[in-house]
């Protein structure tokens, strides 16, 4: 499987040209930078990329191997496990990624994608094989006619272009709207959730007994992804897994 996609001469020689007339900018901090996409050096320093030892049921980075006991778990964990196998962030979410998914989620950045994608990638190393499918947290259609794009949807075709992982975009659905989660502690949102995500009856026979990956921007208390998760093992998914850019941790697993 390989991460760096073989794109035509054509299309090398398009990006030249682009390049030269609109130079490249930073996305977290508009200075420039070689390539489009991609961060400069001091904001790519300021990334807190989430690597081993962390929770391998919710991503929460450990403070050492120590810290995450003999099976990497941690304490909240252990007490209410999740319904996916493992989850996997590529960063914590503080000030850089902000500035990334932010944009991405709500103006229109949606060339975002393709650079968080690439550290989700690294991020799923071992987790990302031949035969998952990924399939992004749904947006109820109201709120998808309003943002014009699901940002979730367009970081599972990012992925799914690095790693040839099969992509179902349109495999869950929000049937019913819900109220923002913002604000709500993790009992509230988990209940808030329950029961707000199906599977589409058409997609559920590309679902059964396979390896599911469910990809979303952010994760703080997995709500969301609970209830992705359970649709899928209810619709006869043979695993899943959940993937995130980022980690709400500390003070932003509130938010």
């Amino acid at each position: 499987m390989t991460l760096r996609p073989s794109f035509p001469p054509w299309r090398r020689a398009a990006r030249q040209v682009l390049d030269v007339l609109f130079p490249p900018r930073c996305a977290g901090c508009g200075d420039d930078v070689a390539q489009t996409a991609h961060l400069c050096a001091t904001c790519v320093s300021q990334l807190h990329l989430i690597t081993a030892p962390f929770c391998h049921c919710c991503a929460m980075p450990f403070t050492s191997r120590a810290a995450g006991g003999p099976d990497l778990t941690c304490v909240a964990c252990r007490e209410n496990p999740p319904p996916w196998r493992e989850a996997r962030a590529a960063m914590v979410y503080d000030d850089t990624p902000r500035t990334l998914i932010l944009p991405l989620k709500y103006a229109d950045r949606t060339e975002n994608a393709a650079l968080l994608a690439r550290y989700m990638a690294g991020a799923a190393s071992g987790l990302i094989g031949p035969d998952c499918v990924l399939v992004p947290v749904p947006l109820h259609r109201l709120r998808l006619f309003s943002r014009r794009y699901n940002q979730a949807a367009l970081l599972a075709r990012a992925l799914g272009r690095l790693t040839g992982a099969a992509v179902i975009i349109d495999g869950l659905e929000r049937p019913r709207a819900t109220r923002p989660l913002e604000g709500l502690g993790r009992a509230a949102r988990h209940a808030r959730m329950h029961g707000a995500v199906g599977v589409r009856a058409y997609r559920q026979a590309a679902i059964q007994g396979r390896h599911m990956i469910v990809v979303d921007d952010v994760m703080t208390t997995g709500a969301t992804l609970a209830a992705c998760t359970r649709a899928l093992l209810a619709a006869g998914a043979g695993r899943v897994d959940v993937l995130a850019a980022a980690r709400a941790c500390g003070q932003h697993e509130q938010q």
